[in-house]
């Protein structure tokens, strides 16, 4: 079954993450692809993330899918303009790759380069309704293809960003755009993640879209509070940070909280599944995954 199926059949869904190296060898990726294989039901390569240069999420999803993995081909809009865009898309398509996640991207600002120009020519929304419109089978010119992709559409979703209705409008217009699910930022308040889905609940949009809540395992309470600062939009309930500050064994504290929040999110109505982000830190995939009686139908 692929993840288009699966998300059909309304089961639960598990993916995670990889983030490509900074440089060409794409054995890191086949090494990082062991500890996901028979876990989750695909994977994530990310797009440049953070504005810095690593081995092309296209070339990455082409490697995992070698190796057995169903990828899930981040795409951003910051450095591509829609005749890029385009292309990149029909060329993953040609390659067997058929599942993306469209992101706007992050500001070259943030990352190791930050006079590079970014580009923006769409933005997220607009991405994911490139994409729609390829899958009928025409370009943005109007140009009708003799064959069509067939994309399984992903979005991103941040509950945690202030103004909180303007979160569920943005949610609203990527759905009606065309996003088939949905990935939210990792979840570190439960609060207002729950009034976000009671939200979502009330509006319908779960029965338009998979909802995929965002849970990461942390090593140590310095990642916390790194993210909390440095990552816009990032909410982290200070109980969490205080848990990995006293903690005698943080790594052993991290496993355990994010399998506490696993386990209330699998009981939030409308979420459909997680999406796990083991920030290098891949290989406690399996035990989160085992230890959180979650499982996987091929």
């Amino acid at each position: 079954m692929t993840l288009k199926d699966k998300i059909a059949s309304d089961r639960f869904i598990v993916c995670a993450e990889i983030g490509p190296p900074q440089s060409c060898d794409g054995d890191v990726i086949r090494e990082k692809s062991k500890h996901f294989k028979g876990y989750v039901d695909a994977v994530n390569i990310t797009d440049n993330q953070t504005a810095v240069v690593r081995l092309s999420s296209i070339a990455s999803a082409k490697i995992l899918l070698d190796e057995g993995l169903e990828p899930i081909m981040q795409m951003t809009c910051r450095d591509r303009n829609r005749l890029a865009i385009q292309s990149d898309l029909l060329g993953a398509a040609a390659l067997g790759i058929h599942n993306v996640l469209c992101l706007t991207g992050d500001y070259p600002t943030f990352g190791d380069q930050p006079e590079a120009k970014g580009v923006f020519d769409l933005d997220s929304i607009q991405l994911i309704a490139t994409v729609a419109k390829m899958n009928s089978g025409f370009l943005l010119s109007d140009h009708e293809m003799n064959k069509a992709p067939e994309f399984l559409i992903g979005a991103a979703a941040n509950p945690f960003a202030p103004p909180f209705e303007m979160r569920i409008i943005r949610l609203y217009k990527k759905v009606e755009a065309g996003a088939h699910f949905i990935q939210t930022q990792p979840v570190f308040d439960l609060e207002i993640f729950t009034r976000w889905m009671e939200r979502i609940t009330y509006l319908g949009l779960h029965k338009k879209t998979a909802i995929l809540a965002g849970v990461m395992a942390v090593k140590s309470a310095k990642t916390l509070i790194l993210m909390q600062k440095k990552v816009p939009g990032v909410k982290i309930d200070k109980q969490y940070i205080e848990r990995m500050k006293a903690a005698s064994d943080p790594e052993e504290e991290g496993v355990k909280i994010a399998l506490e929040i696993i386990k209330i999110l699998k009981e939030i109505k409308g979420v459909r599944g997680i999406h796990l982000m083991p920030y290098l830190w891949e290989s406690i995939t399996p035990t989160i995954v085992r230890e959180a009686g979650l499982s996987i139908i091929s």
